[in-house]
C-alpha cells in the first residue's frame, strides 16, 4: 500500500485514505464552496489523529459542535489512525453513494479488489472494495443516456428508432470511467480489480447488455431476461484496456421491478420483519412488501419531478439549489445550498415548498394557486405546471404503496418500517412528505431514510457471494401488482392529487 495510504475507519467500516488530502477529498464529499472553508455543508463527526482546529472551523462551527468531534472535511486531514462518521449535511444532495449500513460476513469467489456499482436511469454509483471488504473508494456520475430522456420510456423509445448501441456504449463508456477513476483515487491499478456487481432496473440492464427492449414498451410488458448471471465486462463493452474481469448483473423480479429493488430489500433485510415496506423514489417509483413469506411488488410512473427534472426552475441538489424551505412568522424561509443566490430548487426543496405553501394557504387543497409563478427566493419561483407535476408523482407514489397493502390487507398500524431509498428519498423532509400526501400519515413514525440501499445492496451481493443464492431466490418468488389494470390503483390514484 502506498506510504500516502492511512487506514481509518468511515461510518464503521474500514478503509484507507490519502493522508495528503483533505477527507472531503479523500471520501468524495461534495464541497459546495469548492473546499474554501466557506459554507460549512461539509461537515462530519471525526476523531483521532487529526489536523488541528482552523481558522474556518472556528467561524463556521458552534463551541458545541467543535466539543462533539464536528469538524469541516474540507480543512481537515487524518495525520494518522482516525473514525470518521459522514453526516447527512457532509454528502451533499447529488449522487448518492451513502446508505444503511449492512454487516456481511467477507466470503469472496476472487481475489483482489471489488466494484459495486448501481446503475441508476439518472445517476451511476460506485464503491471499490478491497478484498477484506474495506471500502477504497467511492465515485459517482450522471448517466449519460439522459441525453435520450429523463424516463425509462423515453430511453425505450430511442432505442426502438435505432440508438439501441448508442445508449449501449455511452452507459458502458461511462462504467468504464467510474472504474478507472475509481482505481485512480485508491492507488491502484484497474488490474487489480476482479470482479463487478451492478444492480440497476430491468431497463438500464437490457441497454447495458445489448438485450432487446421491445417487449417492454407495450403490453404485457414482458421482460426478455431478469439477469442474475455473469458476464465479461469486454462483452458488456466495458473497455478497461487489456484487462478482463467478472460482472454479475444482480436479478431483477419483473420488466419494470428491477434489481435495485432486489438489492434494496437485501440491504435493509427486509425479510426480516413481517409487513415491511420498501419505496424508492426516482424517475421510477418503484415498492416493495414483505407480507412474511415473500415480497409483493409494483412499479408506478412517478417522472423525474423530485428529481428536479421536468420542474421550471427544477435542478440537482447542487450548488445554488434551494433545498429546504420552512415557515417562520408567517414567511417562507429558504436555505440555499452553497448560501449564495438561489438558481433553481431540488426535490427535498419541491417537497418542502409545496407544504409550507400549504400551511400559509398559497395553494389550496386541490392544489390551485390563485397567483402563478409564486416566487420563493430571488428569481425562483413555483408554477401552477410544477403544482400538478408535484400532484401526479405524489399520487403515484402514495398509490401504488396503498395497492400494495390492500392486496394483502395489511392496514396502516401493522407496517413495522417503511423503508425509503434514492438520492431523493433521503433527503427529503419526513413531516413535509406526508404534509402533501406523498406518504401515508399514520406510517410516519415508522419511515426510515436508508440511502442508496441499491448500492449498498450490489455491495453486499459483491462481498458475499452466498447472497446472491438469496436474491435470486427473493426475486423468483416475488410476485408483481399490475397497477394498470388495478381498479383500487386507480381509487387510490384519483384520492391521492388532492393534498387533503
Amino acid at each position: 500500500m502506498n506510504k500516502k495510504k492511512m487506514a481509518a475507519c468511515v461510518d464503521g467500516v474500514m478503509t484507507y485514505i490519502d493522508i495528503s488530502k483533505t477527507l472531503a477529498d479523500a471520501l468524495g464529499i461534495e464541497k459546495p464552496c469548492a473546499g474554501h472553508g466557506r459554507c460549512g455543508k461539509c461537515k462530519i463527526r471525526a476523531s483521532g489523529e487529526l489536523s488541528p482546529i482552523t481558522g474556518e472551523e472556528r467561524q463556521l462551527l458552534s463551541p458545541d459542535e467543535l466539543n462533539s468531534g464536528i469538524r469541516l472535511a474540507c480543512r481537515t486531514y487524518a495525520i494518522g489512525e482516525c473514525d470518521v462518521e459522514l453526516l447527512a449535511e457532509s454528502t451533499g444532495i447529488g449522487v448518492l453513494v451513502d446508505s444503511v449500513s449492512r454487516s456481511v460476513e467477507v466470503s469472496l469467489d476472487f481475489s483482489g479488489c471489488g466494484v459495486a456499482l448501481d446503475l441508476g436511469t439518472t445517476t451511476i454509483a460506485a464503491r471499490l472494495y478491497d478484498e477484506r471488504g474495506r471500502v477504497l473508494s467511492i465515485a459517482s456520475i450522471q448517466n449519460p443516456q439522459i441525453k435520450w430522456g429523463a424516463d425509462v420510456m423515453s430511453r425505450i423509445e430511442a432505442a426502438l428508432s435505432g440508438e439501441r448501441d448508442n445508449l449501449a456504449s455511452s452507459v458502458s463508456d461511462a462504467i468504464s470511467l467510474i472504474i478507472t477513476e475509481l482505481a485512480d483515487k485508491a492507488d491502484i491499478d484497474v488490474s487489480s480489480i476482479n470482479e463487478i456487481v451492478i444492480c440497476g432496473n430491468t431497463v438500464m440492464l437490457s441497454l447495458l447488455s445489448g438485450r432487446s427492449v421491445e417487449p417492454l414498451s407495450h403490453a404485457p410488458f414482458k421482460a426478455e431476461h431478469l439477469f442474475g448471471e455473469y458476464l465479461s465486462a469486454k462483452e458488456l463493452g466495458i473497455d478497461l484496456g487489456k484487462y478482463d474481469m467478472k460482472v454479475y448483473l444482480a436479478p431483477c423480479i419483473s420488466a419494470f421491478v428491477g434489481a435495485d429493488v432486489v438489492c434494496g430489500a437485501i440491504a435493509t433485510s427486509l425479510t426480516n420483519d413481517k409487513y415491511s415496506a420498501l419505496v424508492d423514489i426516482g424517475t421510477n417509483g418503484e415498492m416493495a412488501l414483505w407480507n412474511g413469506e415473500r415480497i409483493i411488488a409494483c412499479s408506478t410512473a412517478a417522472g423525474p419531478a423530485f428529481e428536479g427534472v421536468g420542474i421550471s426552475m427544477g435542478m440537482r441538489g447542487t450548488i445554488g439549489a434551494i433545498d429546504k424551505v420552512k415557515v417562520e412568522n408567517g414567511e417562507l424561509i429558504c436555505h440555499v445550498i452553497g448560501e449564495g443566490a438561489p438558481t433553481g430548487i431540488c426535490g427535498s426543496g419541491l417537497i418542502d415548498a409545496v407544504a409550507c405553501m400549504l400551511d400559509t394557504g398559497v395553494i389550496d387543497e386541490v392544489g390551485f394557486m390563485e397567483s402563478s409563478p409564486f416566487t420563493l427566493l430571488g428569481g425562483v419561483s413555483v408554477t401552477q405546471r410544477d403544482m400538478r407535476m408535484v400532484q401526479l408523482a405524489k399520487s403515484a407514489i402514495l398509490a401504488g404503496l396503498n395497492t400494495l397493502f390492500k392486496s394483502e390487507g395489511v392496514k396502516y398500524p401493522e407496517v413495522y418500517r417503511l423503508y425509503v431509498a434514492g438520492g431523493f428519498g433521503n433527503y427529503m423532509n419526513k413531516q413535509s412528505a406526508v404534509r402533501i400526501g406523498l406518504l401515508p400519515r399514520e406510517l410516519l413514525p415508522v419511515v426510515e431514510n436508508v440511502g442508496n440501499a441499491a448500492l449498498e445492496g450490489a455491495s453486499a451481493l459483491l462481498l458475499n457471494r452466498e447472497l446472491r443464492g438469496a436474491a435470486r431466490e427473493l426475486a423468483l418468488k416475488a410476485s408483481v401488482v399490475d397497477l394498470a389494470t388495478n381498479a383500487d390503483f386507480s381509487e387510490f390514484f384519483t384520492f391521492g392529487m388532492s393534498f387533503e
